[in-house]
């Protein structure tokens, strides 16, 4: 029944499969990698034939994220791409969207948008004034999050928060922002649902994935009655986690290093890389991504000339402890 009264609240406010809420894009500067969260109050049920909150996301390898949500529409998240392919900076896509709106209502759109440019990331955000209260949008140096018809600020807080003090990879800190979201009436319509959401998702590229095979994509396109979707969305989580034995076993570079760790730099690098502070470790292997060892490191110098790009894992191990630290061969 309350499934009922969401989708008559949906039908009434808004058109069909167009109002989404609370999301989330980054880059890791350090790894090129680039990620996309988000949820709403709408799903495969409610909209059939999509994928529920999934449609808002676009992400193209190497380059950046898009987020089109609020009163969506495919016309103009088709148009935001091709213009962050044409090299177009966050700021410039959404100052073109707004003054080439397809149907002339600018003020009824939210993006969220951010790139890796040059090895570093951009980031630009707009929010509407005819979006449905609570609306809003917070901006970091490698993020932006987004939402209307939230409960409060507290929402969007809540998911900066836990974004920037999650330590690992960027999934996890991805998946955590999504967590710091999950509270009853996050998206105001899924109160009488008793959930924050109906649908969820959680997506990110490595620099070298193709456009539409990404390295982590996982949709929620919707969920039985009063099931929480960011539930379901963190049980798929840990499942391909596991899966992947070495990755986000790794060290992020949103991590923060004793001094007296082993520093690797330049990270990302083309060729050679040089490794600071090995003095206490007993042994620096060199493994690809997917675990397959490729070397052991006998000196503080290493050429990874004949490697492909992509990313590496450096395995060091100490007296007490093992660590994992990612590196970007552009």
């Amino acid at each position: 029944m309350n499934r009922v009264v969401v989708l008559f609240f949906i039908l009434c406010f808004g058109r069909l499969f167009c109002q989404h809420t609370f999301s989330i894009v980054a880059v890791d500067t350090i790894t090129g990698e680039i990620g996309s969260a988000g949820a709403t109050c709408g799903d495969s049920i409610i909209w059939p034939g999509t994928p529920g909150a999934y449609i808002i996301s676009d992400i193209l390898p190497g380059v950046g994220a898009i987020h089109t949500q609020a009163l969506w529409i495919a016309s103009n998240q088709l148009n935001a791409r091709v213009q962050m392919q044409q090299g177009a900076s966050p700021n410039q896509i959404i100052s073109w969207l707004v003054a080439h709106d397809v149907q002339n209502n600018p003020q009824s759109r939210q993006y969220g948008i951010v790139d890796y440019h040059n090895g570093t990331s951009r980031s630009a955000a707009f929010t509407g004034t005819s979006c449905f209260d609570y609306k809003n949008h917070i901006l970091g140096p490698n993020y932006a999050i987004q939402g209307n018809i939230l409960l409060g600020q507290q929402i969007l807080d809540s998911m900066e928060y836990y974004f920037i003090n999650t330590p690992g990879c960027l999934p996890e800190k991805l998946m955590a922002a999504m967590n710091g979201a999950k509270v009853v009436g996050a998206d105001t319509r899924c109160m009488v649902e008793g959930t924050s959401s109906l649908s969820a998702f959680l997506r990110m590229a490595l620099p070298t994935d193709n456009y539409n095979n990404l390295f982590l994509d996982i949709n929620v396109a919707g969920t039985s009655p009063n099931v929480e979707p960011i539930n379901v969305l963190e049980n798929k989580y840990q499942q391909w986690k596991n899966s992947q034995i070495s990755y986000c076993d790794s060290v992020s570079s949103f991590n923060i290093y004793n001094k007296k760790d082993i520093e690797i730099h330049p990270n990302p690098t083309n060729d050679l890389i040089t490794i600071s502070n090995v003095e206490e470790s007993k042994k620096i292997e060199l493994f690809s991504l997917n675990g397959k060892f490729l070397e052991t490191v006998k000196t503080n110098t290493l050429s990874l000339r004949n490697y492909s790009e992509g990313i590496y894992i450096f395995k060091v191990t100490y007296e007490d402890r093992v660590e994992m630290i990612k590196v970007f061969k552009k």
